[in-house]
């Protein structure tokens, strides 16, 4: 027998699932917005193992990864592949969080009953087995259906799945939380550039470091990857862009919870701006905290390697909120000039804001968005639900204590309420998270946006693109923008189990009109500001454009609304003036003393 008749196949399947919509569709596009890290991450771990042979010299290891946000899945062909290869294989459903979860265990289902060994990580997993003192009832479901479930991350860790999986072995449950990786020298996160071409613009992902210091409550992250964070080095990165770039890959999202925190941040930014005199330009979208424009030199390197939007979380304009939320690292005195920071490198700010902290009502929600449009320099603000997520302080204390908490995972998405609130019924507030929407993104605040980017922001024309996409897709899809995409696919035979298949009569009609009548209204929004935003950037006079969210004065903390909201808000604000006095009373004593 030859040695290519000897050699088996092992078809590994690594899967970003997507989640339900209200109607119970997958959440699918025909171009998804955004890259899954998880799914990176996991595909060059797995490439890794291919390449030293980690299931023997005779074993062909075969990585296909699927994102189900841009991809249909079926799990019979999957189960059928599989089985026709030699039975060798292993299914992953890779970086789940808890709204998709209920997805995940939908597509497994096929999969164990035809006998294929699947296992499932991510947030969701390790947030729970990290948090709760016994394991939920999501978590049994899966290992009562032989699911093997991962919680920790893969580096270093993911050949004994492997292994395992292929000696027909798998262990119910992989913990490593109390052993994460370091990241020095680790897989690259990439993914082949088909994949890569089914988000809008070719975009990847990549994390240069995972944990924060921080001790959000809400926050799952300082509970599943750690306090103490961990770091790729600058040749890493390197390596990274360069491989991607050979494949045609210029734009990433580096998904570090907060690039300021990284201690690497400045070797990796000198080393992206050496890249870029060799004519490798590569853009970026980071994530940051608010305090960043008081590191020496960072938003300045941040823009010379290439980064051209940033997310910052501002979550609130009410300290009390922000304390009560142990989020004591943000002052709501820094986000105006933090945010001038960010417009004088033209790049684009996304700000993301809590809704549902105990002292928000429907009617100071508004008021307090209207105050953020008339005195906050920011671009694009989006909105989510205060959720005690699986994983977060926040879920621990509520299920000790035995508070109400939905239990369709489904619906832990940021988008929808799922507990209690002291001052608002779970239907005001609801009602609350859509009228946020609908109170910033009205056309005058769009154009208002417009105007202050052609007075020295960054490109007025893609914050024109920006802004209709967010509008849009909430307006018509009623979805997270960040989990929207390019022309909605809805697959009529891939409903939620429970709901009832639509007769084909009545789905593609009206699946097909709403297509159509959705993308002209679309398409009419965006022509109207598309076409205002050149108008405005041809005016020569568009460089004079102020208002109150562009002026720069030391009256600030006595004239703004933001300062006057609450004692809290009074305190912060008098106390940053006196340490601004102070300030420039020693600035003035330093020139004198240099005359």
């Amino acid at each position: 027998m030859s040695e290519v008749a000897k050699r088996r196949r092992f078809l590994l399947f690594l899967i970003k699932p997507s989640h339900y919509d209200d109607d119970g569709y997958v959440i699918q596009w025909f171009r998804s917005a955004l890259p899954s890290n998880s799914l990176a991450c996991l595909y060059g771990i797995a490439q890794d193992a291919m390449q030293t042979a980690a299931l023997g010299d005779d074993v062909d290891i075969e990585i296909f990864a699927v994102d189900e946000t841009n991809e249909r899945i079926r799990p019979d062909r999957i189960a059928r592949q599989i089985k026709d290869a030699g039975g060798l294989g292993l299914v992953g459903l890779v970086g789940v969080q808890s709204n998709q979860y209920p997805r995940a265990l939908d597509i497994a289902r096929p999969l164990r009953a035809a006998g294929i060994p699947v296992c499932i990580g991510g947030f969701h997993v390790s947030g729970c087995l990290a948090m709760l003192p016994e394991r939920p009832d999501s978590l049994n479901e899966a290992l009562a259906m032989g699911i093997s479930l991962f919680a920790g991350e893969a580096e270093g860790r993911f050949e004994e799945v492997l292994q395992d999986a292929a000696a027909g072995t798998l262990k119910p449950i992989y913990n490593h939380l109390n052993d994460l990786p370091g990241l020095e020298g680790a897989p690259n996160p990439i993914l082949p550039p088909e994949r890569v071409g089914r988000t809008i613009g070719m975009f990847s992902s990549f994390d240069a470091g995972r944990g924060c210091p921080f001790l959000c409550s809400f926050c799952t992250i300082i509970n599943v990857q750690g306090r103490k964070s961990r770091y790729r080095t600058a040749d890493d990165i390197e390596r990274l862009v360069r491989s991607n770039h050979a494949s045609g890959i210029r734009y990433f999202l580096i998904t570090d919870d907060n690039l300021a925190r990284n201690r690497n941040w400045e070797a990796i930014f000198d080393r992206l701006i050496a890249l870029r005199d060799e004519g490798l330009n590569s853009r970026f979208v980071i994530q940051v905290d608010t305090a960043c424009h008081k590191i020496p030199r960072f938003i300045e390197k941040a823009a010379a390697a290439g980064v051209r939007r940033v997310f910052i979380g501002l979550e609130n304009i009410n300290p009390d909120s922000l304390s009560g939320a142990k989020k004591k690292q943000n002052h709501i005195t820094d986000y105006r000039e933090m945010l001038q920071a960010w417009r004088k490198v033209r790049c684009i700010s996304y700000c993301g804001y809590i809704l549902g902290f105990p002292n928000d009502t429907p009617e100071s929600i508004v008021r307090d968005i209207e105050i953020i449009k008339h005195e906050l320099p920011l671009d694009i603000l989006e909105f989510s639900c205060l959720t005690p997520l699986p994983g977060s302080e926040d879920h621990a204390k509520m299920v000790a204590a035995g508070g109400s908490i939905d239990p369709d995972l489904n619906k832990f998405d940021l988008e929808h309420v799922v507990c209690d609130h002291p001052r608002m019924t779970r239907d005001e507030w609801q009602d609350a998270y859509r009228q946020a929407w609908r109170t910033y993104y009205t056309e005058d605040h769009i154009r208002t946006v417009i105007r202050r980017a052609a007075a020295g922001g960054p490109r007025a024309d893609t914050v024109a693109y920006l802004l209709v996409w967010f509008w849009a897709s909430w307006e018509f899809y009623n979805i997270y923008p960040l989990e929207s995409g390019l022309i909605r696919r809805k697959v009529r035979l891939d409903r939620r189990p429970g709901m009832a298949i639509e007769s084909a009569l009545t789905f593609y009609p009206r699946y097909v009109a709403g297509l159509i009548v959705k993308h002209a209204r679309i398409l009419a929004a965006f022509a109207r500001i598309y076409w205002f935003a050149r108008k405005v950037s041809r005016d020569p006079e568009a460089r004079n454009y102020t208002d109150a969210a562009l002026t720069e004065s030391s009256a600030d903390f006595d004239s703004l609304e933001m300062y006057q909201l609450s004692e809290s808000a009074r305190a912060a604000g008098a106390k940053a003036k006196r340490l601004e006095g102070r300030h420039h009373a020693a600035a003035a004593a330093k020139a004198d003393a240099a005359e």
